[in-house]
């Protein structure tokens, strides 16, 4: 059967595809196996990723809402916009989780011109400045242009720090373009997307650590969740301290219990999920 993905490119449906996204959710075995028996049942020529995507959801929102929202992790952050601001906070907060130190939104100073750092990164004797491109559309890639003008700006801070053991960082909340990953592989310019690097990418950090966005809680509405990150309330662990806040977004008595109830089963780290 073929399936249409969130680019427009089409390929054949992989059924172990499914049952590993849903096993990374932290469903067993049956639980998983089921639900993509149930999909593949109802899959026809051409339908998209989006709607299978939707109908595994609602599947599993009848088993455990943290389950749902764990496999639901991609686009909740796709969530965190428009602003950006929420994806470059969430970005530090998974290496500050990793035990780096970071700083957001900083102005460093190049060889030539003053630079925009989204995020910096210190620690294992390395500085490493970030360069967050956040996209609200699963189907966009961060292209070359972009790699190409993050390692501009790398190599004129470099200039004026050679001293400094640094290298630069494009994290994108989706995909790369080929050609961007082999310039930055030639250029030693480090890449964090959804699924690079291989067993260390966004989704691996995210579900490693447990640092799950609160737009990924299926418990909220769309408008509590905008009322949440105007807050700058990014992630689901800091909710059971952010009483007043929740209070300011109209989520009290039941609703607010609900919802902890819902961070306190999502926030655990993979490693103490089935795997």
């Amino acid at each position: 059967m073929i399936i249409t993905k969130a680019d427009g490119t089409q390929e054949p449906f992989e059924e172990n595809k499914l049952v590993s996204s849903l096993r990374r959710a932290g469903a067993d075995d049956s639980v998983a196996g089921s639900i993509t028996q149930d999909v593949t049942r109802e899959l026809y020529a051409g339908i998209t990723t989006s709607e299978i995507y939707r109908r595994a959801f609602s599947m599993l929102r009848t088993h455990r809402n943290s389950l749902a929202a764990r496999y639901s992790v991609k686009r909740a952050v796709l969530e965190l916009g428009p602003s950006g601001f929420p994806f470059e906070s969430f970005v530090a907060e998974l290496y500050r989780a990793e035990g780096f130190s970071c700083e957001v939104d900083q102005i460093i100073q190049g060889a030539c011109v003053e630079h925009e750092v989204d995020v910096i990164v210190r620690g294992k004797g390395e500085v490493v400045y970030v360069e967050a491109k956040f996209h609200n559309a699963a189907g966009f890639k961060t292209d070359l242009k972009t790699v190409l003008y993050v390692q501009a700006r790398i190599d004129d801070i470099h200039a004026a720090r050679p001293k400094e053991h640094m290298r630069g960082m494009v994290v994108t909340n989706t995909k790369f373009t080929d050609r961007a990953e082999a310039y930055a592989g030639c250029k030693n310019l480090a890449l964090l997307g959804w699924d690079v690097p291989h067993g260390d990418a966004l989704e691996d950090k995210i579900q490693r650590t447990g640092l799950y966005p609160i737009t990924a809680l299926t418990t909220l509405s769309k408008r509590e969740k905008t009322a949440l990150l105007s807050q700058r309330i990014v992630l689901c662990n800091t909710l059971p301290g952010e009483t007043q806040g929740l209070a300011a977004a109209g989520i009290e008595g039941r609703r607010a219990t609900a919802v902890l109830e819902e961070v306190g089963s999502l926030c655990t780290p993979s490693s103490t999920l089935i795997q």
